[in-house]
């Protein structure tokens, strides 16, 4: 099942997508009333729907996420890209906040943030979480699906944290509208068992700078829930970067540019398609 947040005509709304038929039916009421019960099922009985189908070509699809919701971003969490970094192996998993007006929907325009000079994409799986609490015997019983994320960051505002402290994640992952999020969310059903391992790729312009596997985590999704929650507790609705493969910028000096398209797609979940807007 695809699920999409959209906006119709100034309307904000949940629905599920008929990719076959490119329309979306609108569910009646939040997703906190209705996602715990799908998470526990994914039968389409525990949704209620309150309108006729629209076309996907009459609404703008917004990020799968409410605005009261979380970001968790977790890092570090590709060896091969913890080579681009000169990063040693971590001995748990790494992780921060994002803010919410970081986060755009999957073909709204990047902002250029006017105060970086190295502005850099990275693909990353994304776990919703759907259930009102995380059993850690269990993490994976708590997400709803997968979406994709585009962690587009500011790397030279990311290294210029004050010495002895340590990086400044807020000026390099919280600018505004820099981050794509989408285009839908698959449920957790649509795939295997465990943590997924799914293709996933970045092209800026059609040059191909990042091709890699979610399943080359170093921690699973499962890992990862467990590992946050114990620290501060999921809830529903709450959003999971999971972690970016090599072919950052920052190890292969391609930073992003104005007026480039940059596509970024994940296997069995589609594509989000999103220009670099002029610097400001």
């Amino acid at each position: 099942m695809r699920i999409a947040r959209a906006d119709h005509a100034g309307r904000v709304f949940w629905g599920m997508v008929d990719a076959d038929a490119s329309t979306i039916l609108p569910f009646a009421g939040n997703f906190a009333e209705w996602a715990p019960a799908l998470t526990r099922s994914f039968d389409k009985g525990a949704l209620s729907f309150e309108a006729e189908a629209i076309p996907l070509s009459q609404v703008r699809l917004l990020a799968p996420i409410e605005r009261t919701a979380r970001v968790m971003i977790a890092g570090v969490n590709y060896t091969k890209h913890l080579v681009e970094f000169g990063v040693a192996p971590p001995s748990q998993p790494f992780a921060f906040l994002k803010a919410y007006r970081a986060l755009i929907g999957p073909y709204d325009e990047i902002r250029f943030p006017p105060l970086t000079n190295e502005l850099d994409h990275e693909v990353e799986l994304v776990a919703v979480i759907g259930s009102e609490s995380i059993d850690r015997d269990d993490p994976l019983a708590g997400v709803l699906g997968y979406t994709i994320g585009n962690d587009v960051s500011s790397r030279d505002l990311q290294r210029s944290g004050p010495k002895g402290v340590g990086m400044d994640l807020l000026a390099a992952k919280s600018q505004d509208a820099t981050t794509p999020v989408g285009p839908w969310i698959v449920t957790r059903d649509e795939f295997p068992e465990g943590s997924p391992s799914l293709k996933m790729q970045l092209t800026v312009d059609g040059d191909v700078r990042q091709s890699a596997s979610s399943g080359d985590m170093t921690w699973g999704v499962d890992e990862l829930i467990r590992f946050i929650d114990a620290r501060t507790s999921f809830d529903c609705g709450d959003i999971l970067f999971t972690g970016s493969p090599e072919g950052v910028g920052q190890g292969t000096g391609k930073f992003l540019h104005e007026g480039e398209v940059v596509e970024t797609t994940i296997e069995g979940i589609g594509s989000l398609r999103n220009v670099v807007g002029r610097r400001a």
